[in-house]
């Protein structure tokens, strides 16, 4: 057997993969428009390409309308102050998700309440939501994670059987379907994420799409310093804030828009050479397929590590993995309310005590499922390993069948070797850059 990298062998992999993001020539030939324009951004709202961008966005994912806006995270908080979400109000939202879920909630004054997760998808538990429903409940933000819906129809029945309103979190769903319907479109308001590291990507930015016009006139407001919409049919005001995306930003959107086909049937290719080859491995579990999934979306390819042999530590496995060059991680998320990012206090965010028969205690909340994926099972391989040549997928194999075939000598070796701790201090510092909203 070869000797592990991790313990001075030679790696299986030593160039890197295809580089992410990517951009197109005609990106730059728009940024220079916009740069001649000196209109940027801001008033009126939208800009041009911010219209454009937001009128093809939403009509591909089944939407009636969309609206640009800053970020992911503050694409989902327009959404909750749109629907109605007042201080205290509760929001259920899946425990293994990015802090910025459950923060948004805390922005738009309400309460999250952590659900468990589904162990074939991550994704929220219909059953675990349905048990933290309380009189206080109005929505539920679920969380399409990675490359798996929640299980949607079983989410409308709970939702509408308790007047719940659906905030979708499509922050990893760019262009994906289930049952035909494009994520986003499926519940009241779906929210998208183009941070760095996302399947579109302008650096930052997020997009909030609906087919209510009520919802739509309010987020426009909430979004453009509390100005009546474009419509104003309702003639809803709001309290509002500058969350406007940028014209730049749209502009770089335009050339993602138009690359996201072809790249997206390449991952849904190679994800599935991929889970076709790691399924002879001992020790791997790829997760199951699921059939509601129409148009697959793949923000990150993950699988699940389960050895027979518990010696290895999931976190030590994919440092050597690693060390065999391949991008990867394994505390990618943590669960939410054990997260250092998440500062929720009685003091900062005092809707957690007033008005409630008891403080809300984050230190006391359990969820198994989302904390053996989180410290012991998960694995999260970068979109970016599906979207060069198939022999990359290949190389990804070899090193995970290299690491499972030398299981006993990593295990035999010194826990506290440098290398495993200086990998664990690199994959972390490189992925708090990538995952962020």
């Amino acid at each position: 057997m070869s000797r592990l990298a991790i313990l001075g062998g030679h790696p299986v992999r030593t160039r890197p993969f295809s580089p992410w993001p990517r951009y197109l020539p005609a990106d730059a030939e728009r940024l220079q428009k916009v740069l001649e324009s000196r209109h940027w951004g801001g008033f009126p709202l939208p800009g041009k390409y911010a219209g454009e961008f937001a009128e093809r966005f939403a009509e591909m994912h089944g939407a009636r309308y969309g609206l640009c806006v800053a970020n992911g995270t503050i694409a989902l908080v327009t959404a909750l102050q749109a629907a109605g979400v007042r201080f205290g109000d509760e929001v259920i939202v899946p425990a293994y998700t990015w802090d910025g879920t459950a923060t948004a909630v805390l922005f738009a004054g309400g309460v999250p309440v952590f659900a468990d997760v589904d162990p074939d998808t991550y994704c929220l538990d219909v059953d675990a939501a349905h048990k933290a429903i309380t009189r206080r409940t109005t929505a539920i933000i679920p969380v399409h994670l990675a490359m798996r819906f929640t299980d949607m129809d079983a989410l409308a029945e709970l939702a509408h059987k308790h007047k719940l309103k659906i905030i979708e979190d499509c922050a990893h769903a760019h262009g994906g379907q289930y049952k035909g319907r494009g994520a986003g479109s499926i519940g009241d308001i779906g929210c998208f994420s183009f941070q760095e590291s996302k399947l579109m990507a302008a650096g930052e930015g997020g997009f909030a799409l609906t087919s209510d016009l009520g919802y739509f006139e309010a987020m426009q407001s909430v979004t453009n310093c509390g100005r009546a919409s474009l419509t104003d049919q309702y003639g809803r005001r709001m309290i509002g804030s500058n969350y406007r995306m940028t014209e730049f930003q749209a502009a770089l959107l335009i050339g993602q828009f138009e690359m996201l086909p072809e790249l997206a049937a390449l991952r849904s290719r190679h994800a599935a050479l991929l889970t076709e080859a790691l399924a002879t491995l001992k020790g791997i579990r790829p997760l199951p397929k699921q059939p509601a999934v129409t148009r697959d979306t793949i923000y990150h390819y993950i699988f699940q590590y389960r050895p027979a042999d518990k010696r290895v530590s999931r976190d030590l496995f994919v440092a050597a993995l690693e060390k065999e060059g391949i991008p990867c991680d394994g505390r990618f998320y943590e669960p939410v309310y054990k997260s250092d990012l998440f500062y929720a206090t009685p003091d900062n965010s005092p809707q957690l005590r007033i008005g409630r028969e008891e403080t809300m205690r984050y230190d006391m909340v359990r969820c198994p499922v989302a904390e053996r994926a989180a410290y012991e099972e998960a694995v999260w391989l970068p979109q970016f390993l599906l979207i060069g040549e198939e022999a990359d997928v290949h190389d990804v194999h070899a090193a995970i069948k290299k690491v499972l075939d030398n299981l006993d000598e990593l295990a035999q070796a010194d826990p506290s070797l440098a290398g495993v701790k200086a990998m664990g201090r690199a994959q972390r510092a490189r992925f708090e850059r990538q995952k962020n909203y």
